[in-house]
């Protein structure tokens, strides 16, 4: 296009990097280069644009003089002009005469005031008219990310999807979350007003149509914003969602770019969607989005307070009644969002129904005590319980403190549950007292299990047929004590027709086989229940069953390709083999790659804002996965960042033991009983073996059989080898540890070797790292040195190498890297040397970026040669 005279225009909102591409294309063609522009403050002055280029003096009376004044100073060079938006009508008029002896391109920025007839002769003389087109998500992220790279993937994210794909405002939010600034900071401040700048030559309907979109945060049809959407499509600040789409999906904005280069007679179809000749009934039909949103954010900012309410209340009218409440609050009629949140909320349910209610609580308005009940019960029932507490006041009745009893009561807060209800009387209706005598007994519980027993058996004497409630607080009872029969009894209250005391008793039942070391049966009736809860739309449950299902998972371990018994894991991470089964007690058989997929949903799930149960199972499940893979900096950072709970502290434990750091892995459990309370005992164990120190402690009560047996055999030395096969259904890296303690522990070198090489083999297969460098440790203590070259594997990374090269990845330096796998300092730069050479890598950093960031199946599978 600029190899031969003509004109060539760069057209786009502002923040949309035409100056940047008038530099790059200027870099890009041979010859002299003369360049200028407007300027906002000198628009009136005649000929500047074209003075500051040339560097002279012109006679700006006589346009045909101008131009060739301008012609013979330019000659075979290229006239470069930005800001035309700017630009005199002697410029503009010149330009034209211009570009029939001398190559020009000029930058216009949208939205501007240039009149019809001076466009018009633009667009008649121009041989190209590109509009530039927003950058597309991959490249968006790619200028988050240098433009402040140490920012965590998902506030780059957050920032994409704010910005748009508008390189000024990218760059502008990126540097502002890098300072960890609230949005107004002096850089923010700058960019928003150069964008307010450019809207204010916007037309008023068109300004109000993009501040619209601004409070809407969602797309709308051209219809709702009236009269200015043609002209926000013509100045490039909105597109229909379709074209957006079609962008997204482009190879690059240089392929974008040639898209929306078009000739004058608009042939282009990228130009048309922004092309100002569209019809009023055409643009009615289409459904428009703010190319960026912070654009469209910075419009709505600019309203002034009347012209804010005015804009609320107009939407209001617009929009569903959800939106419509909102609206009507952030234009102060409080008494009409009350009347729009409760209209939507009747006509929704789940989450979307409590959320409404809560909503229409938390206006200063007068509220009707069965608002109020209402908005608690769906509040509980999505898993809001402290929202549920907060929304019930006391004094509204003994309903209502029923109601405010449970929800205290779930959110871990027993003693003012058992408050709330106390006072309710023994002769209240058949309801509210099944409903005072379940919080009374299950704080109780929580106080003093042994009272609650006691007060379990008046209850049930009270209660001959209880209700659904009472039932699982006494199911939740005999779990305590684990009375036969317990399990059935919670699983019989999960199935309850009220999904209220169903969540809550699958939870408690989550939970107590967990705690009793039955993980596969946890993770899959915690899936199951996640999967109701996500059709009622109660979040807070889902994410929270959910974690708990990975972190079962996780715990579990896996051999890939293994068959294990299970019933359902979401997200095709497991197929089904042979007939179908019902969701519920581990009755199918499935093959489950556990880590990979487990490790995929519980990093997407510690990115979102989750309830503090969820996120520390969610925590819980990702550090130990990492740290068992040797990526100990990665779990210790998600550790850190985690909230406290009783799966992290263990994890916290354990990953410090795995770091040959035993001396912080001796910490007393605070867990009574159960799995964890086992596994903290283990390591425990683990990390005084490593210190030598000899005394055996007390073995805690409540422990799974195999966590019993295992800190046994640590008592009296012997029964490892039986202890691993009791772990054999229960958690396969256990199983390992049991293995890996007899061989350092059996004085007979025949047995010991045997279970080392066990050990080591199935750490192998699991892709458990430290735990197999651990058992080759022990191996060279018995003087076991097996021929660990691989066959000649050409350009193929081993096993090893690449086992090397992620902990490389990882940040790990070459010493810990041995003391993980077990290996020499000197065989770990070997294998680094062998991957840098069949990359073709000239450093370690260079090899391991390139070891994963395209990894092909081969590298994945299990047909990786053995080289250790």
């Amino acid at each position: 296009m600029l190899q031969r005279p003509g004109l060539v225009v760069l057209t786009g909102p502002p923040g949309s990097g035409r100056s940047t591409a008038l530099r790059e294309l200027t870099a890009a063609v041979p010859g002299p280069v003369h360049t200028g522009g407007g300027l906002a403050m000198l628009q009136t002055v005649p000929a500047l644009a074209l003075s500051r280029a040339v560097r002279a003096r012109l006679p700006a009376h006589d346009v045909h003089l101008l131009a060739e004044a301008v012609r013979s100073r330019v000659r075979a060079g290229l006239l470069v002009l930005d800001d035309i938006q700017y630009a005199d009508p002697a410029t503009l008029a010149a330009l034209p005469l211009l570009a029939a002896h001398c190559r020009v391109l000029v930058a216009l920025r949208t939205p501007h005031r240039l009149s019809a007839p001076a466009l018009d002769e633009l667009r008649t003389a121009a041989t190209a008219w590109v509009q530039m087109p927003p950058l597309t998500r991959d490249e968006a992220l790619e200028l988050a990310r240098r433009t402040a790279g140490h920012l965590d993937p998902a506030v780059v994210s957050a920032v994409v999807d704010r910005a748009g794909g508008n390189p000024l405002a990218i760059t502008a939010l990126a540097r502002q979350a890098a300072a960890a600034k609230p949005g107004a900071g002096p850089g923010i401040d700058q960019v928003a007003y150069a964008i307010a700048s450019a809207l204010a030559d916007l037309p008023r309907p068109a300004r109000t149509a993009l501040a619209a979109l601004g409070l809407l945060g969602r797309p709308a049809p051209a219809a709702l914003l009236g009269a200015g959407a043609n002209d926000l499509i013509a100045a490039g600040l909105v597109a229909p969602v379709a074209v957006l789409a079609g962008a997204e999906a482009g190879s690059g904005r240089h392929a974008a770019s040639e898209a929306g280069v078009s000739a004058p007679d608009g042939g282009s179809t990228a130009r048309h969607a922004a092309d100002p000749g569209i019809s009023a009934a055409a643009a009615g039909d289409l459904l428009l989005v703010p190319v960026s949103t912070y654009v469209a954010e910075t419009a709505a900012g600019l309203l002034d307070a009347a012209a804010r309410v005015e804009l609320h209340t107009r939407l209001a009218e617009l929009t569903p009644p959800a939106e419509a409440a909102r609206h009507l609050a952030a234009a102060g009629d409080l008494a009409g969002a009350h009347r729009r949140a409760l209209e939507a909320a009747d006509q929704t349910s789940g989450g979307d129904r409590a959320a409404l209610l809560l909503f229409a609580c938390e206006l200063d308005v007068p509220i009707d005590s069965r608002v109020r009940l209402a908005a608690a019960d769906a509040l509980l029932t999505a898993g809001r319980a402290s929202a549920a507490a907060q929304v019930l006041r006391p004094g509204l009745g003994p309903e209502a403190d029923v109601l405010r009893g449970e929800a205290l009561l779930q959110a871990d807060n027993p003693q003012a549950a058992r408050d709330a209800v106390r006072a309710i009387p023994d002769a209240a209706t058949g309801p509210v007292l099944a409903g005072r005598d379940r919080v009374l007994l299950l704080a109780e519980l929580a106080a003093d299990p042994d009272a609650a027993q006691d007060l379990a058996d008046k209850i049930s004497a009270r209660h001959p047929q209880p209700s659904p409630g009472v039932a699982a607080a006494l199911a939740a009872v005999q779990a305590r004590f684990r009375t036969p029969g317990w399990d059935a009894a919670l699983t019989t209250a999960a199935h309850s027709a009220d999904p209220l005391i169903a969540r809550w008793s699958a939870w408690l039942l989550v939970e107590q086989l967990a705690a009793d070391g039955r993980l596969t049966e946890s993770a899959d009736i915690a899936l199951d229940a996640a999967r109701s809860a996500a059709d009622d739309l109660a979040y807070g449950w889902q994410t929270r069953f959910t974690a708990a299902a990975d972190w079962a998972l996780a715990l579990r371990g896996s051999i890939p390709g293994e068959l294990a018994p299970s019933a359902s894991v979401p997200d095709g991470d497991v197929q089904t083999s042979g007939t179908g089964s019902r969701p519920g007690l581990g009755d199918g058989v499935v093959r489950r790659d556990a880590a990979d997929g487990v490790l995929g949903r519980v990093l997407n799930l510690t990115d979102r804002a989750l309830p503090d149960e969820a996120r520390g199972y969610a925590t819980a499940a990702t550090a130990l996965i990492e740290a068992d893979t040797g990526l100990l900096a990665a779990a210790r950072a998600h550790l850190d960042a985690g909230p406290a709970h009783p799966a992290t502290a263990w994890v916290a434990q354990e990953t410090a033991w795995l770091d040959g750091q035993p001396d912080r892995a001796r910490e007393a459990s605070s867990v009574d009983g159960g799995l964890l309370a086992g596994l903290h005992a283990i390591t425990a164990r683990w990390a005084a073996h490593d210190l030598g120190v000899q005394s055996a402690p007390p073995i805690p009560g409540g422990l799974p059989g195999a966590a019993r047996r295992t800190l046994t055999a640590w008592a009296t030395g012997t029964g490892f080898t039986a202890a691993a096969e009791g772990w054999k259904p229960i958690a396969l890296r256990e199983r390992i540890r049991c293995l890996i303690a007899a061989g350092v522990t059996d004085t007979d070198p025949a047995r010991a070797v045997a279970a080392l090489l066990s050990a080591e083999q199935l750490a192998d297969a699991a892709g458990l790292t430290v735990l197999a460098g651990r058992a080759r440790r022990g191996l060279r203590r018995h003087n076991v040195h097996r021929d660990t070259r691989s066959p000649r594997s050409g350009d193929q990374l081993t096993r090893r190498e690449t086992d090397v090269l992620r902990l490389v990845a990882a940040g790990e330096p070459t010493r810990r890297i041995a003391g993980q796998l077990g290996i020499s300092a000197e065989t770990v730069d070997t294998h680094i040397r062998a991957g840098m050479r069949k990359l073709g890598a000239r450093t370690r950093t260079e090899a391991a970026a390139l070891a994963f960031a395209n990894p092909s199946p081969d590298d994945m599978s299990d047909t990786l040669k053995d080289g250790r």
